[in-house]
């Protein structure tokens, strides 16, 4: 509850009507709309009263007389108290001092005993007690007024009072002195009750010579009638009368004249002392030529205070002529509250002026010419309607700027690259916001708080709509602006610029793609003014139209971070250089690596530049959200990006590639003479040097395949952990799938490559030279086609082994099935065997089975079966058998060991 005022202090504590006092308390109004009333000594003050603070009020005092209490009242406390008091009291006023009232003159009265003089003899009086004022300049303590209410100190006033003038005038007197004074008073009222008589005894010398004077002057008048007769006096008093006739009619003249001069100086007096009513009319045209509205609505009040009820004829035509110059200050104002720009408390200073003006003026004859509702609110209007003519300025300058390409450089670095001009227009638009927005909020807030409210009730809900028109605007200048090159908010933007007449940014053009690598600067710029924004307290609703346009904006720097991140995947193809540089794999090049650089850096970036909420913003990455959607969408574009630079590498063949030693016949030409032409051309294979062969990189696709499945790709989902992002596991997973599809066709490639060569070469060997197998004589060897196939299985072996060991399994099963299969048919194919035919063909394909059991599968295993099932058996050759495929893989113990290597 608001407590009542109370007044503790008032300065000066006494004073005529008009003085200008300041009034000093406690809970005295919280704002100035708070100040309903005050009374100074009974007298209404609260015309003249201007609010300070809830413990200080300025005010002029009324026509009251004698001591009274200053009482405050205030909307929420009531009428208050006072623990001071006022003493007012009427000042006698002389010729030279100023008035704020008419003064009615008349001559003073002297006041010396005895006869009356013509003129004045001045204003101050002779000690009637003979006394000197020596010692009584300080003024008396007391108020004389509560000793004698009713009496005075003044000697001509008939409520003259001897205790009044002795404590005025001799309070300080001794009284033997007041004593002697009395004495000296009675002497002088008793010299003039003295008679005739004693006043001729006192005289009688005087009185004699006087008598003989009279006596002398009647025996010449006598001597001169005898002599003259009596035509002399007549002519003399003919004369006399003349004279006195021409004396009466120059003193006429002269008492004309003095009448007026008197009254010249009369009037000059009276506007000596009102020469503030009569220069009021151009001292307030000048101030409002300055600017200096205050002092126009100050001197306005102050006249209005004193001669707003004046009857006297000059005074009424000047106030009526300053009505009219107030009407023109007043008409004046409300076309500069409208003028923009212009700084908000000069506008607040004028609308003040304004509605004080109004008030002050309500009931003249001008009044009703000029009828202002609201000043406040036109000012609100004025103020938004520049907003958006701001917003179109700087829109049309920039879309100009565009059509004829005129990006900007940096005024710091000439030679830097230049700013879009999107990226400009973004930059003066928010600095428009921040600098303009909160100067229209002010004033609304100023004119609904009641400091600037007019005649009519305020309108909150045109304030709040023009709020969120200009905030939407503000929104879809920069979404147009700078979410154009996104197809996906080109359809959007059209439809809301169509619907609510916004003008829509031009199509986007080829260099909107260089816009991209703004995204993040115009972002922190969107940023800064909805901070400015945030900390004028605006509505959730306004504040959430912004909020979601930088959501937009965050997802949209978000999504093309990671596809500039998608576009350096794309190209790393380029810069693979073999190096198996991976120890978790074997065979695995830097490739991963360099993939997990480029998604850290876009991961840094966008966490930097979009990610990381500010204040309001909420999380862009929470569960099933679009942004966490986008960030899984253009994952996995990145990740299938990745994939197709492994198909690429894969798949790259040229004529300038190093061959493969050719998997020829050893029989129809062992490769030892290409042996010896690398040996001589000095043909030196090395993992730094480009010269790596088409089937090694295809090895290293296979093994980057492999680790990206089952390592690498899993372990990307630390990198979102480690920024405490969702793990996108369904991209993840969709990659695994795609990378284990591309493994597959790649294995099956490499394989067909390896195996056909390899299997081809089995049946020509085996026919070489007309050879038969019922042609066959007895022999403890090898043939040379089953030699020479453990010979290419091993180079395949050691090709693989070389790279990545554990592609050895998935190579060369598929490769010894379809080695086993062609034996199975070239044994089934045999007409006839001879008895040493059968026995080396069992032994052969017994020492192949064997030295290929690691690698064989069940089915290899059949076709094996089905092979040693072809050929006829012979009777007690079991032990003959097992000797000599003993002995042959003792000779052959070096291939068989390396194919024997049961986890490489």
């Amino acid at each position: 509850m608001v407590k009542s005022p109370v007044v503790t202090g008032i300065s000066p504590k006494e004073g005529p009507p008009g003085t200008r006092v300041t009034i000093r308390g406690e809970f005295l109004g919280a704002k100035a709309t708070d100040l309903i009333g005050l009374t100074i000594c009974g007298c209404d003050c609260l015309l003249s009263a201007e609010w300070k603070s809830d413990k200080k009020i300025i005010a002029r005092t009324g026509a009251a007389k004698g001591k009274g209490d200053i009482i405050v009242s205030t909307r929420g406390g009531g009428t208050g108290t006072s623990t001071v008091q006022f003493r007012a009291y009427y000042e006698t006023i002389g010729p030279m001092k100023e008035s704020a009232v008419w003064i009615e003159e008349s001559p003073m009265q002297s006041l010396a005993w005895g006869r009356r003089s013509l003129a004045p003899t001045g204003y101050t009086q002779e000690d009637p007690l003979g006394l000197s004022n020596e010692g009584n300049e300080k003024k008396f303590p007391e108020d004389l007024r509560d000793l004698f209410p009713d009496g005075s100190g003044d000697l001509s006033q008939e409520t003259f009072t001897p205790g009044w003038f002795l404590l005025e005038n001799h309070h300080a007197t001794s009284f033997e002195d007041l004593k002697a004074g009395l004495s000296y008073l009675r002497r002088r009222v008793e010299s003039q009750k003295e008679g005739q008589l004693s006043f001729l005894k006192s005289n009688a010398g005087s009185v004699i010579d006087q008598l003989d004077t009279l006596m002398t002057l009647r025996d010449r008048i006598t001597q001169d009638n005898k002599m003259h007769g009596k035509e002399p006096v007549r002519q003399l008093d003919v004369t006399i009368r003349s004279s006195i006739d021409a004396s009466h009619e120059l003193f006429k003249d002269v008492l004309v004249r003095k009448e007026k001069a008197d009254a010249t100086r009369a009037a000059l007096s009276a506007m000596s002392r009102h020469k503030f009513l009569f220069c009021l009319p151009n001292t307030v045209e000048k101030a409002a030529l300055k600017n200096e509205f205050d002092i126009v609505v100050n001197d306005y009040a102050r006249v209005k205070n004193l001669f707003g009820k004046t009857e006297v004829p000059i005074f009424r035509k000047v106030l009526e002529e300053v009505d009219i110059k107030i009407l023109a200050i007043r008409q004046q104002l409300h076309s500069k509250i409208k003028e923009m720009p212009q700084g908000v408390e000069q506008q607040k200073k004028m609308i003040k002026a304004l509605i004080s003006l109004e008030a002050q003026q309500a009931g003249t004859t001008v009044a009703g010419k000029l009828k202002i509702d609201d000043p406040a609110w036109d000012a609100i209007e004025a103020r938004a309607k520049h907003l958006e003519e701001t917003f179109l300025k700087a829109y049309e300058e920039y879309t100009g700027k565009e059509s004829h390409g005129s990006d900007s450089k940096s005024r710091s670095d000439p030679a830097a690259v230049p700013t879009p001009v999107r990226v400009q227009f973004c930059e003066e638009l928010t600095e428009i916001a921040a600098s303009q927005f909160p100067d229209l909020w002010r004033l609304g807030q100023a004119h609904f708080n009641g400091e600037l409210r007019g005649a009519v009730p305020p309108k909150p809900g045109n304030f709040k709509r023009i709020i969120l028109t200009a905030i939407e605007q503000f929104c879809s200048y920069l979404r147009s602006a700078l979410l154009a090159t996104s197809s996906a908010h080109r359809s959007l933007i059209a439809a809301v610029s169509a619907v609510k007449g916004l003008p829509a940014w031009p199509l986007a053009s080829p260099s909107l793609h260089f816009l991209i690598t703004w995204l993040p600067h115009c972002l922190r710029y969107v940023r800064v003014s909805y901070a400015t924004l945030i900390r004028l307290d605006l509505p959730n609703e306004a504040l959430d139209i912004v909020l979601k346009f930088i959501d937009e904006l965050r997802l949209y720097c978000m999504s093309t971070i990671l596809k500039k991140a998608n576009e350096r995947v794309r190209k790393l193809h380029e810069k693979e250089q073999w190096e198996l540089s991976v120890t978790e794999f074997a065979g695995a090049t830097s490739l991963p690596a360099k993939l997990e650089e480029i998604l850290v850096e876009a991961i840094d970036d966008a966490q930097v530049a979009c990610l990381t909420p500010e204040v309001r913003e909420s999380t862009l990455l929470e569960p099933q959200s679009d942004g966490q959607r986008e960030l899984s969408k253009r994952f996995q574009e990145i990740l299938t990006s990745f994939c197709g630079v492994i198909e690429t590498l894969a798949l790259q063949r040229s004529d300038e590639d190093p061959q493969q030693a050719p998997m020829l016949s050893q029989l129809i030409g062992f490769p030892a003479a290409l042996l010896q032409q690398q040996m001589s051309t000095g043909d030196k294979r090395e993992w730094g040097n480009p010269m790596i062969t088409w089937e090694q990189r295809l090895l290293c696709c296979l093994s980057n395949c492999i680790y990206c499945n089952r390592i690498f790709f899993p372990k990307l989902g630390n990198l979102f952990t480690r920024h405490s992002f969702p793990v996108p596991t369904l991209a993840i997973e969709n990659s695994r799938t795609t990378i284990n599809g591309l493994f597959g066709s790649l294995l099956d490639m490499y394989v067909e490559h390896k195996s056909d060569p390899l299997v081809g070469t089995i049946e020509p060997s085996m026919y070489l030279g007309r050879f038969q197998w019922d042609q066959v004589g007895p022999s403890e060897k090898l043939s040379p086609y089953a030699h020479e196939c453990l010979d290419n299985l091993v180079s395949v072996y050691s090709e693989i082994f070389a790279i990545s060991p554990s592609l050895l399994r998935p190579i060369l099963e598929p490769i010894v099935q379809t080695v086993a299969e062609e034996l199975a048919r070239l044994m089934t194919c045999v007409q006839k065997f001879n008895v040493s035919g059968a026995l080396q063909a069992t032994v052969d394909i017994n020492v192949i089975r064997d030295a290929v059991r690691v690698y064989s599968n069940e089915t290899a295993k059949s076709f094996f079966v089905e092979a040693l099932d072809a050929i006829p058996p012979v009777t007690d050759s079991e032990q003959r058998i097992f000797d000599t495929v003993k002995t042959i893989k003792h000779n052959i113990r070096l291939q068989i060991m390396c194919l024997q290597v049961v986890d490489p």
